[in-house]
Protein backbone atom coordinates (compact mmCIF):
# COMPACT_ATOMS: atom_id res chain seq x y z
CA UNK A 1 0.00 0.00 0.00
CA UNK A 2 1.34 3.44 -0.96
CA UNK A 3 0.05 6.67 0.56
CA UNK A 4 0.95 10.06 -0.90
CA UNK A 5 1.05 12.56 1.94
CA UNK A 6 1.96 16.15 2.79
CA UNK A 7 5.32 17.09 4.32
CA UNK A 8 3.73 17.39 7.77
CA UNK A 9 2.38 13.84 7.72
CA UNK A 10 5.53 12.55 6.01
CA UNK A 11 7.75 13.90 8.79
CA UNK A 12 5.53 12.38 11.48
CA UNK A 13 5.24 8.98 9.79
CA UNK A 14 7.29 5.96 10.84
CA UNK A 15 9.93 4.08 8.89
CA UNK A 16 13.29 5.04 7.38
CA UNK A 17 13.32 7.81 4.76
CA UNK A 18 14.62 6.59 1.40
CA UNK A 19 15.80 9.48 -0.76
CA UNK A 20 15.83 8.02 -4.29
CA UNK A 21 17.55 11.00 -5.92
CA UNK A 22 21.06 10.67 -7.33
CA UNK A 23 24.10 10.81 -4.99
CA UNK A 24 25.00 14.35 -6.14
CA UNK A 25 21.49 15.63 -5.42
CA UNK A 26 21.59 13.96 -2.01
CA UNK A 27 25.02 15.44 -1.20
CA UNK A 28 23.79 18.95 -2.01
CA UNK A 29 21.09 18.68 0.65
CA UNK A 30 18.69 16.13 2.09
CA UNK A 31 16.26 15.53 4.91
CA UNK A 32 18.48 14.91 7.97
CA UNK A 33 18.46 11.22 8.79
CA UNK A 34 17.42 10.17 5.28
CA UNK A 35 19.24 7.34 3.51
CA UNK A 36 20.33 7.74 -0.09
CA UNK A 37 18.64 4.97 -2.10
CA UNK A 38 19.33 6.21 -5.63
CA UNK A 39 17.34 4.88 -8.53
CA UNK A 40 19.98 6.28 -10.92
CA UNK A 41 23.63 7.21 -10.59
CA UNK A 42 24.68 10.77 -11.37
CA UNK A 43 25.85 9.75 -14.84
CA UNK A 44 22.64 7.81 -15.54
CA UNK A 45 20.48 10.71 -14.43
CA UNK A 46 22.37 13.04 -16.77
CA UNK A 47 22.08 10.54 -19.64
CA UNK A 48 18.33 10.11 -19.14
CA UNK A 49 17.84 13.88 -18.89
CA UNK A 50 19.61 14.44 -22.22
CA UNK A 51 17.57 11.67 -23.84
CA UNK A 52 14.34 13.20 -22.55
CA UNK A 53 15.20 16.57 -24.10
CA UNK A 54 16.38 15.14 -27.41
CA UNK A 55 14.07 12.12 -27.96
CA UNK A 56 11.18 12.54 -25.54
CA UNK A 57 9.68 10.87 -22.50
CA UNK A 58 9.17 7.36 -23.90
CA UNK A 59 12.79 6.98 -25.00
CA UNK A 60 14.02 8.29 -21.64
CA UNK A 61 11.84 5.78 -19.78
CA UNK A 62 13.23 2.93 -21.88
CA UNK A 63 16.80 3.93 -21.01
CA UNK A 64 15.78 4.14 -17.37
CA UNK A 65 14.51 0.55 -17.42
CA UNK A 66 17.69 -0.59 -19.16
CA UNK A 67 19.88 0.98 -16.49
CA UNK A 68 17.86 -0.05 -13.43
CA UNK A 69 16.91 -3.58 -14.53
CA UNK A 70 20.24 -5.28 -13.71
CA UNK A 71 20.26 -3.69 -10.24
CA UNK A 72 16.77 -4.64 -9.08
CA UNK A 73 17.93 -7.64 -7.06
CA UNK A 74 20.55 -5.57 -5.27
CA UNK A 75 18.00 -2.82 -4.55
CA UNK A 76 15.53 -5.36 -3.13
CA UNK A 77 18.13 -6.84 -0.79
CA UNK A 78 19.21 -3.39 0.39
CA UNK A 79 15.60 -2.30 0.98
CA UNK A 80 14.97 -5.35 3.18
CA UNK A 81 18.12 -4.58 5.18
CA UNK A 82 17.18 -0.91 5.63
CA UNK A 83 13.49 -1.52 6.45
CA UNK A 84 13.20 -4.96 8.09
CA UNK A 85 9.82 -3.96 9.56
CA UNK A 86 8.56 -3.41 5.99
CA UNK A 87 7.59 0.22 6.56
CA UNK A 88 9.34 2.98 4.62
CA UNK A 89 9.04 6.59 3.50
CA UNK A 90 10.10 7.47 -0.04
CA UNK A 91 10.72 10.69 -1.94
CA UNK A 92 12.49 12.02 -5.02
CA UNK A 93 12.87 15.61 -6.25
CA UNK A 94 9.27 16.43 -7.15
CA UNK A 95 7.29 13.29 -6.31
CA UNK A 96 7.48 11.98 -9.87
CA UNK A 97 8.46 8.77 -11.62
CA UNK A 98 11.53 7.99 -9.54
CA UNK A 99 9.71 7.83 -6.22
CA UNK A 100 6.69 6.11 -7.78
CA UNK A 101 8.95 3.47 -9.34
CA UNK A 102 10.73 2.72 -6.07
CA UNK A 103 7.42 2.74 -4.19
CA UNK A 104 6.12 0.12 -6.65
CA UNK A 105 9.24 -1.99 -6.08
CA UNK A 106 8.83 -1.82 -2.30
CA UNK A 107 5.13 -2.64 -2.56
CA UNK A 108 6.01 -5.87 -4.40
CA UNK A 109 7.99 -6.81 -1.27
CA UNK A 110 4.86 -6.31 0.83
CA UNK A 111 6.05 -3.05 2.33
CA UNK A 112 3.85 -0.22 3.54
CA UNK A 113 5.11 2.86 1.72
CA UNK A 114 4.50 6.55 2.41
CA UNK A 115 5.45 8.82 -0.48
CA UNK A 116 6.07 12.56 -0.12
CA UNK A 117 3.75 14.74 -2.18
CA UNK A 118 5.80 17.07 -4.44
CA UNK A 119 8.98 15.36 -3.17
CA UNK A 120 12.02 17.12 -1.77
CA UNK A 121 10.71 20.42 -3.20
CA UNK A 122 7.94 20.40 -0.61
CA UNK A 123 10.47 19.76 2.15
CA UNK A 124 12.50 22.77 1.00
CA UNK A 125 9.38 24.94 1.09
CA UNK A 126 8.82 23.75 4.66
CA UNK A 127 12.43 24.69 5.52
CA UNK A 128 11.90 28.23 4.26
CA UNK A 129 8.74 28.57 6.34
CA UNK A 130 10.46 27.33 9.51
CA UNK A 131 13.61 29.48 9.27
CA UNK A 132 11.56 32.59 8.52
CA UNK A 133 8.92 32.07 11.20
CA UNK A 134 8.94 35.03 13.65
CA UNK A 135 10.51 33.95 16.93
CA UNK A 136 12.31 35.46 19.92
CA UNK A 137 16.10 35.36 19.71
CA UNK A 138 18.80 36.36 22.19
CA UNK A 139 22.18 36.97 20.56
CA UNK A 140 25.40 36.07 22.37
CA UNK A 141 28.32 38.17 21.22
CA UNK A 142 31.88 38.52 22.37
CA UNK A 143 35.46 38.68 21.18
CA UNK A 144 37.27 35.60 19.90
CA UNK A 145 38.30 33.34 22.77
CA UNK A 146 35.62 34.36 25.27
CA UNK A 147 34.21 30.82 25.23
CA UNK A 148 30.85 31.59 23.65
CA UNK A 149 30.34 28.06 22.31
CA UNK A 150 30.99 26.49 25.70
CA UNK A 151 28.61 28.98 27.34
CA UNK A 152 25.92 28.11 24.81
CA UNK A 153 26.38 24.43 25.64
CA UNK A 154 25.92 25.19 29.33
CA UNK A 155 22.85 27.33 28.62
CA UNK A 156 21.35 24.31 26.88
CA UNK A 157 22.17 22.08 29.87
CA UNK A 158 20.44 24.60 32.11
CA UNK A 159 17.25 24.30 30.06
CA UNK A 160 17.56 27.28 27.73
CA UNK A 161 16.80 26.89 24.04
CA UNK A 162 19.99 27.10 21.96
CA UNK A 163 20.74 27.03 18.25
CA UNK A 164 24.43 26.30 17.71
CA UNK A 165 25.02 27.62 14.19
CA UNK A 166 28.75 26.93 14.28
CA UNK A 167 28.13 23.37 15.42
CA UNK A 168 25.69 22.77 12.57
CA UNK A 169 28.12 24.37 10.09
CA UNK A 170 31.13 22.42 11.43
CA UNK A 171 33.07 25.67 11.50
CA UNK A 172 33.94 28.20 14.23
CA UNK A 173 33.49 31.10 11.87
CA UNK A 174 37.05 32.22 11.20
CA UNK A 175 40.11 31.37 9.14
CA UNK A 176 40.93 28.88 11.91
CA UNK A 177 37.32 27.72 12.18
CA UNK A 178 37.68 24.43 10.31
CA UNK A 179 40.62 23.13 12.35
CA UNK A 180 39.73 19.83 14.01
CA UNK A 181 36.20 19.95 12.59
CA UNK A 182 34.41 17.53 10.21
CA UNK A 183 33.76 18.63 6.61
CA UNK A 184 31.17 21.36 6.27
CA UNK A 185 27.73 20.69 4.82
CA UNK A 186 26.64 22.69 1.79
CA UNK A 187 24.48 25.74 2.40
CA UNK A 188 21.28 23.93 1.39
CA UNK A 189 21.84 21.12 3.89
CA UNK A 190 22.94 23.67 6.53
CA UNK A 191 19.53 25.32 6.10
CA UNK A 192 17.83 21.93 6.51
CA UNK A 193 19.72 21.29 9.76
CA UNK A 194 18.75 24.73 11.10
CA UNK A 195 15.08 24.14 10.28
CA UNK A 196 15.06 20.75 12.01
CA UNK A 197 16.62 22.27 15.15
CA UNK A 198 14.22 25.22 15.19
CA UNK A 199 11.26 22.89 14.73
CA UNK A 200 12.07 21.37 18.12
CA UNK A 201 11.94 24.73 19.93
CA UNK A 202 9.04 26.53 21.56
CA UNK A 203 8.48 29.68 19.49
CA UNK A 204 7.03 31.47 22.55
CA UNK A 205 10.40 31.23 24.33
CA UNK A 206 13.72 32.82 23.29
CA UNK A 207 16.41 30.88 21.46
CA UNK A 208 20.05 31.70 22.23
CA UNK A 209 22.18 32.13 19.10
CA UNK A 210 25.78 33.19 18.79
CA UNK A 211 26.21 36.47 16.90
CA UNK A 212 27.61 35.58 13.48
CA UNK A 213 28.29 37.16 10.14
CA UNK A 214 26.15 35.98 7.25
CA UNK A 215 28.67 33.30 6.27
CA UNK A 216 30.18 30.63 8.51
CA UNK A 217 32.94 29.12 6.43
CA UNK A 218 31.24 28.01 3.20
CA UNK A 219 27.77 27.97 4.80
CA UNK A 220 25.39 30.90 4.51
CA UNK A 221 22.81 31.58 7.21
CA UNK A 222 19.29 31.70 5.69
CA UNK A 223 18.44 35.30 4.86
CA UNK A 224 15.08 35.09 6.65
CA UNK A 225 16.71 33.91 9.88
CA UNK A 226 19.60 36.38 9.59
CA UNK A 227 17.10 39.24 9.51
CA UNK A 228 15.64 37.97 12.79
CA UNK A 229 19.15 37.82 14.27
CA UNK A 230 19.95 41.42 13.27
CA UNK A 231 16.87 42.75 15.06
CA UNK A 232 17.30 40.58 18.18
CA UNK A 233 18.57 41.84 21.56
CA UNK A 234 22.29 41.15 21.92
CA UNK A 235 24.56 40.62 24.91
CA UNK A 236 28.34 40.76 24.79
CA UNK A 237 30.50 38.47 26.92
CA UNK A 238 33.83 39.93 28.04
CA UNK A 239 36.86 38.27 29.63
CA UNK A 240 40.45 39.33 30.43
CA UNK A 241 42.91 38.78 27.58
CA UNK A 242 44.84 36.13 29.52
CA UNK A 243 41.70 34.03 30.02
CA UNK A 244 40.93 34.28 26.32
CA UNK A 245 44.44 33.11 25.52
CA UNK A 246 43.97 30.16 27.87
CA UNK A 247 40.82 29.16 25.97
CA UNK A 248 42.40 29.57 22.53
CA UNK A 249 45.57 27.72 23.50
CA UNK A 250 43.53 24.78 24.73
CA UNK A 251 41.39 24.88 21.59
CA UNK A 252 44.22 25.02 19.03
CA UNK A 253 47.21 23.72 20.97
CA UNK A 254 46.80 20.17 19.64
CA UNK A 255 46.28 21.22 16.02
CA UNK A 256 48.79 20.33 13.33
CA UNK A 257 51.25 23.27 13.13
CA UNK A 258 51.07 23.23 9.32
CA UNK A 259 47.29 23.73 9.50
CA UNK A 260 47.73 26.63 11.92
CA UNK A 261 50.29 28.20 9.60
CA UNK A 262 48.02 27.86 6.55
CA UNK A 263 45.14 29.44 8.46
CA UNK A 264 47.41 32.29 9.52
CA UNK A 265 48.54 32.88 5.93
CA UNK A 266 44.92 33.26 4.84
CA UNK A 267 44.59 36.48 6.86
CA UNK A 268 47.96 37.97 5.86
CA UNK A 269 46.34 40.93 4.05
CA UNK A 270 44.57 42.03 7.21
CA UNK A 271 47.05 40.86 9.80
CA UNK A 272 49.98 42.42 7.95
CA UNK A 273 53.14 40.84 6.59
CA UNK A 274 55.31 41.40 9.66
CA UNK A 275 52.65 40.21 12.11
CA UNK A 276 51.98 37.15 9.98
CA UNK A 277 55.67 36.27 9.76
CA UNK A 278 56.07 36.69 13.52
CA UNK A 279 53.01 34.53 14.24
CA UNK A 280 54.28 31.76 11.95
CA UNK A 281 57.67 31.79 13.66
CA UNK A 282 55.95 31.43 17.03
CA UNK A 283 53.88 28.51 15.75
CA UNK A 284 57.03 26.80 14.49
CA UNK A 285 58.51 27.27 17.97
CA UNK A 286 55.33 25.75 19.49
CA UNK A 287 54.59 29.07 21.17
CA UNK A 288 50.88 28.80 20.38
CA UNK A 289 49.77 31.13 23.16
CA UNK A 290 51.96 34.00 21.95
CA UNK A 291 50.97 33.36 18.34
CA UNK A 292 47.33 33.66 19.41
CA UNK A 293 48.16 36.94 21.16
CA UNK A 294 49.44 38.41 17.88
CA UNK A 295 46.52 37.06 15.84
CA UNK A 296 43.93 38.36 18.31
CA UNK A 297 44.88 41.90 17.33
CA UNK A 298 43.35 41.28 13.90
CA UNK A 299 40.27 39.47 15.21
CA UNK A 300 39.51 42.11 17.82
CA UNK A 301 39.68 44.87 15.22
CA UNK A 302 37.47 42.87 12.85
CA UNK A 303 34.92 42.21 15.57
CA UNK A 304 34.59 45.85 16.54
CA UNK A 305 34.44 46.97 12.91
CA UNK A 306 31.69 44.45 12.16
CA UNK A 307 29.62 45.44 15.17
CA UNK A 308 29.93 49.13 14.40
CA UNK A 309 28.20 48.42 11.07
CA UNK A 310 25.50 46.01 12.20
CA UNK A 311 24.98 47.30 15.74
CA UNK A 312 25.50 51.08 15.80
CA UNK A 313 24.09 51.27 19.31
CA UNK A 314 26.05 49.93 22.27
CA UNK A 315 24.99 46.53 23.58
CA UNK A 316 25.05 45.36 27.21
CA UNK A 317 28.39 43.87 28.25
CA UNK A 318 28.55 41.07 30.80
CA UNK A 319 31.98 40.52 32.31
CA UNK A 320 32.34 36.83 33.19
CA UNK A 321 35.99 37.25 34.21
CA UNK A 322 37.59 33.92 35.15
CA UNK A 323 34.28 32.09 35.61
CA UNK A 324 33.82 28.61 34.19
CA UNK A 325 31.45 28.26 31.25
CA UNK A 326 28.76 26.84 33.55
CA UNK A 327 28.97 29.74 36.00
CA UNK A 328 29.20 32.22 33.12
CA UNK A 329 25.96 30.78 31.75
CA UNK A 330 24.25 31.20 35.12
CA UNK A 331 25.43 34.82 35.33
CA UNK A 332 24.26 35.43 31.76
CA UNK A 333 20.77 34.13 32.53
CA UNK A 334 20.58 36.30 35.65
CA UNK A 335 21.81 39.47 33.92
CA UNK A 336 19.73 39.08 30.76
CA UNK A 337 16.56 38.52 32.76
CA UNK A 338 17.23 41.80 34.57
CA UNK A 339 18.04 43.72 31.38
CA UNK A 340 15.12 42.32 29.37
CA UNK A 341 12.66 43.21 32.11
Amino acid sequence: MTRVVSIKIFREASGPILDVRSPAEFACGHIPGAINFPLFSDAERAEIGICFKEKGKEAAIQIGFDRVGPRLGEMVRRAIMIAPDKVARVHCWRGGMRSRSVAWLLKTLGMQVVMLEDGYKSYRRWVREVVGFPRRINLLGGLTGTGKTQILECLRELGSQVLDLEGLANNRGSSFGSLGMPPQPGTQHFENLIAEELCLTDSSKPVWVEAESLRIGICTIPEEFFRLMKSAPAFEITRPIEVRLDILTEMYGQSDPSDLIEATKRIVKRLGGLQTKAAIELINQNEIREACRLILDYYDRSYHAGYSKTRPLSIPQIDVGHLSAANAALLLIEQTQLKLH
